[in-house]
């Protein structure tokens, strides 16, 4: 079944998911607030409403849940009633479930949170993992559209669980690459060879993602963003944007989140004070190469 879609938001995530849900044979249009993308495969509207007017069923991939809770706030009766929301932005869950209520209960439009991981080159290659909170008949509805962007859709809960998903993935992702740059620190001054260490902890007890896969130390491992100068996949400022959330929700629950906490401080000191800022977020490895 292909679909009209709408898709806001055409960064570097949103412009290949959105070209992918073309390739899948929906006709697809799009938004972004600089005028000047334009992607051949999606049918580019000058304005949200004109979009929102052709559709059913939106995506959003946008920078904050500010962003996302202005842009819904402004053109909310623009949206066909009965429309449904996908919004693959990563952002707090109290404002999540804030716009799901108000779409739902005034204006019958149904919200999944379906953030992803995958970073860019999961986003062109079609490999994302969405985590995805809300009606679970929504989601049965709709799910094979994930299909089209990733290889995996995980239904997470109710309203918001998406997002608590990927706070707390991303929380562990920003602990274990600061563990892994560590290590490599520890491993530099006891004189041992990266590629050893590499080989050994690769296939070891503490073999992580951070490692095997997205290797901080150029020149080890598959290839990855340190091979490259750190030219992000997933940037440092992101990564800090995603910690800072998951602090957030961690003193709103009082959850005991302590290295969550230090990871929060050393990034936002990496990306504000050591010219971590447009860089991948694994290149805080430099701050332990001292």
């Amino acid at each position: 079944m292909n679909l009209k879609i709408g898709f806001i938001g055409l960064g570097n995530m949103g412009a290949p998911m959105a070209i992918n849900l073309a390739k899948g044979g929906n006709e697809v249009f799009g938004f972004d607030a600089d005028n000047s993308i334009n992607l051949r495969e999606v049918t580019m509207m000058s304005s949200i409403p004109s979009l929102l007017e052709e559709v059913a069923v939106v995506f959003t991939m946008l920078p904050s849940g500010l962003i996302v809770k202005d842009i819904i706030t402004e053109f909310i009766d623009n949206f066909n009633t009965n429309s449904i929301l996908i919004d693959c932005s990563t952002i707090d869950v109290k404002t999540t479930k804030e716009l799901s209520e108000t779409l739902h209960k005034n204006h019958e439009i149904y919200m999944l949170d379906a953030p992803v991981s995958g970073g860019v080159q999961g986003a062109r290659s079609g490999e994302l993992t969405f985590m995805v909170g809300g009606n679970r008949d929504v989601f049965e509805k709709v799910k094979f559209l994930f299909t089209y962007m990733g290889n995996r859709a995980v239904y997470c809960g109710k309203t918001g669980s998406g997002q608590s998903a990927k706070i707390c993935n991303n929380m562990i992702l920003g602990v274990t690459m600061i563990a892994t740059c560590e290590s490599f620190a520890l491993a530099d001054k006891l004189g041992l060879d990266r590629e050893a260490m590499f080989e050994v902890v690769s296939t070891s007890s503490g073999c992580s993602w951070s490692m095997n896969s997205y290797c901080p130390a150029p020149g080890i491992g598959p290839k990855a963003p340190s091979d490259n100068n750190y030219v992000p996949g997933f940037s440092s400022d992101l990564m800090l944007k995603d910690l800072l959330l998951s602090q957030d929700a961690a003193c709103e629950t009082q959850a005991n989140t302590p290295m969550g906490d230090l990871a929060t401080r050393l990034y936002k000191e990496f990306v504000e004070n050591s010219n971590g800022s447009g860089l991948d977020f694994s290149a805080i490895i430099k701050t332990f190469e001292i």
